[in-house]
């Protein structure tokens, strides 16, 4: 007896020379629903159980990144005031994945080509760097339905942005274009939607060439200068001696003081 194909993961991923590609794949908009929230969390513990990677670099085989949550999925929630308290529940969970982006040791490239908005864009804050297309449409635009950007929306984008652009986005309700991005801080490359992938696939290139140690400690040490409760500084002192330590970084240097001896 014939069985139904297994269906798609909402997510996909693939290894290669040091990098993870998480590809969003689930049309017709990459929309956010529990299933999706469970095969993020599955290929980050595949990505973070690799020694090889050193980048996880997320973009959509869909002309939209990720426009936020399956409105399906919320209908259902939103008709009792169990499903409404299952929402909060939903996005704390969310919250916590996008935490774990952020805090992970490897360097997240998200490559926004199209729409990505509320829990959407949500994600591509938690990643350590966004390049956009020019065309690309961003923004947290949930107070039009009386709700809030909550799985870490006002957060990042206040720490990322400053107040003022997060003011004027969130309070808003604004969507801009990705060719704006880069001047209101919401992202750090842009590119037109034809040069998007290649400006991407180089900025990721660069990223992945580099000692993983390196990397690890440069990201601890950026999180510890936006946490008050942590010396930086000594922080810096902590990561150099560990990467003084290394085999990798003293051929490194070696090779680095030889050259410019000679």
């Amino acid at each position: 007896m014939a069985h139904p194909a297994a269906a798609s993961p909402p997510i996909s991923l693939s290894i290669e020379a040091g990098v993870a590609v998480a590809t969003l794949c689930r049309p017709p908009v990459n929309a956010i629903d529990d299933d999706w929230v469970a095969r993020l969390e599955e290929l980050l513990d595949d990505a973070e159980g690799d020694a090889r990677v050193r980048v996880l670099w997320i973009r959509s085989a869909q002309r939209v990144f990720c426009a936020g949550a399956d409105l399906e999925f919320m209908r259902q929630r939103f008709a009792t005031d169990d499903g409404r308290r299952a929402m909060i529940d939903f996005t704390r969970r969310l919250q916590q994945v996008y935490a774990r982006i952020e805090r992970s040791a490897l360097v997240s490239v998200a490559e926004i080509g199209g729409a990505a908005l509320g829990g959407g864009f949500e994600l591509a804050l938690a990643c350590d760097v966004r390049v956009v297309a020019d065309e690309a449409r961003l923004g947290l635009p949930e107070a039009r339905l009386g709700l809030l950007p909550a799985a870490g929306g006002t957060q990042r984008m206040t720490r990322i942005c400053g107040e003022s652009v997060a003011r004027r986005l969130i309070l808003g309700a604004e969507v801009v274009q990705g060719a704006e991005a880069v001047g209101l801080g919401l992202a750090q490359w842009r590119a037109p939607a034809a040069e998007l992938r290649a400006t991407a696939c180089g900025i990721v290139e660069r990223i992945a060439d580099l000692p993983g140690a390196a990397l690890r400690e440069s990201k601890r040490c950026i999180a510890a200068a936006l946490d008050s409760r942590r010396d930086g500084y000594e922080v810096e002192l902590e990561g150099s001696g560990a990467l003084l330590s290394l085999e990798e970084t003293q051929e490194r240097v070696r090779r680095f003081l030889d050259r410019d001896a000679s």
